[in-house]
């Protein structure tokens, strides 16, 4: 052999060597959209602006926030997580148009936690399996219909649905109101037709029902509800509403000086987007609200004192509230599915690890998740509290009785699960 040639073999030799180290140090180049080796780009629809936007305009810079605090503490298999936003206005030919620029101009992995019954719906035909095959994680909205493995076998909810909220809420009636005269207010779309299943399914029964269409919650035609439910002398009222109706209901109820036991669903009862109405958040005092995650008060959390600070230290000045907390818990839980997806993950990879070990993902809520391979249903419960003059929730009596059950015809039971430890830093394991 030359002298030539011995050389041009050590040279080969010595690339294949660095090659082979490199290889078994740094994840290998993933075949899929969204993913490099350094990056995963992820996607998101919502309201940024418009009158949609308020308190809901939070939650990207929510999850942002906990995904700069993953990628400083090395991200996802040596991967950082970059989020894309894009502004729908609320708007469900925006949110399709949107999320079109997410997956084929911005090659987004996934789609995370987009807002909204229509638009979801929307856009289903831009995500499902026959065309691409997108993930759509943890979707925010409570439509039932989300967790129709056939219909969207991508998408995976993440809120507690309105059925199960409405069978929830009519326990807590029978509960702590037996005998009181109830009335109802709802929005008359997918997302009041979810609670009047849920407290048929009860078997509750309202002096007077009251619905509205969406859009249409103002000061004007909240004065006609009050003027009904004051009619049935109604002593406790729910109002299933979104936040701007609930502004306008406890708002013209008080001027009138009607003051029942008002019971606010889990999406009209958010201060923020009150008081951004030019409501102040004192109208939700004594109001009973639901959530499925701890309260933002409750300084003995562990995820709410780790969020926080993390929140703080990213957007100073600006609130921690119940929308920072469930986008920074949803960012947490896909972090965790991307780990799972393993270390040169794909969109197949990512479902797979959902149905597989989703289930067992940490999470600072204080329900369980339930996704399986037959599952696409977040959480299914909810506990109890009374707002603070500051609009704050907390439970009564600083206890949380914790109630779940499923959106079809199964009982409502006190819970008596217990959340695991939080992993270490609040890190995927």
């Amino acid at each position: 052999m030359t002298r030539i040639n011995r050389r041009t073999l050590i040279s080969a030799s010595a690339v294949l060597v660095v090659a082979a180290l490199t290889a078994a140090t740094v994840p290998a180049q993933a075949a899929e959209a969204g993913v490099s080796n350094s990056e995963i780009k992820l996607g998101m629809t919502l309201p940024m602006t418009g009158t949609a936007s308020p308190g809901y305009n939070k939650i990207p810079g929510a999850m942002k926030a906990y995904f700069d605090y993953l990628n400083a503490n090395g991200g996802v298999n040596g991967r950082k997580i970059t989020l894309k936003v894009e502004d729908d206005r609320y708007v469900p030919t925006e949110a399709v148009a949107k999320t079109n620029k997410l997956i084929l101009q911005d090659k987004v992995m996934a789609l995370i936690s987009p807002l909204g019954t229509a638009n979801n719906k929307a856009v289903a035909a831009s995500v499902n399996p026959a065309r691409r095959g997108v993930p759509v994680l943890f979707v925010n909205s409570g439509f039932s219909g989300f967790t129709d493995t056939k219909k969207y076998p991508t998408t995976y909810a993440i809120l507690p649905s309105y059925v199960m909220e409405a069978k929830i809420m009519a326990e807590y009636i029978k509960d702590n109101f037996a005998g009181k005269t109830l009335g109802l207010v709802y929005q008359d779309d997918d997302f009041g037709s979810d609670a009047l299943k849920g407290f048929t399914q009860a078997g509750i029964n309202f002096a007077v029902k009251v619905a509205y269409a969406s859009g249409s919650q103002s000061a004007a035609t909240a004065a006609g509800w009050v003027t009904k439910l004051s009619a049935a002398k109604a002593d406790v009222v729910i109002l299933f509403g979104v936040s701007s109706a609930t502004a306008a209901g406890l708002g013209t109820a008080a001027a009138l000086k009607y003051a029942p036991q008002w019971i606010l669903g889990s999406v009209g009862g958010d201060a923020t987007t009150i008081k951004a109405a030019g409501v102040p958040a004192g109208v939700l005092y004594n109001a009973v609200g639901a959530s499925f995650a701890p309260a933002t008060t409750d300084a003995d959390d562990e995820y709410v004192k780790l969020f926080s600070d993390i929140y703080a230290k990213a957007v100073p000045g600006s609130a921690f509230d119940n929308n920072v907390l469930i986008g920074m818990n949803s960012a947490f839980v896909a972090a965790q599915a991307l780990k799972a997806a393993g270390t040169n993950p794909t969109r197949k990879s990512l479902l797979a690890a959902i149905d597989a070990k989703g289930a067992s993902f940490a999470s600072a809520a204080l329900i369980p998740l339930n996704y399986s391979k037959t599952s696409h249903v977040g959480y299914n419960g909810y506990w109890f509290g009374k707002y603070s003059p500051t609009g704050d929730l907390k439970p009564v009596d600083g206890k949380y009785v914790l109630y779940t059950t499923d959106s079809g015809s199964g009982a409502v039971v006190k819970s008596t699960w217990k959340r695991p430890a939080m992993p270490a830093k609040g890190l995927p394991n």
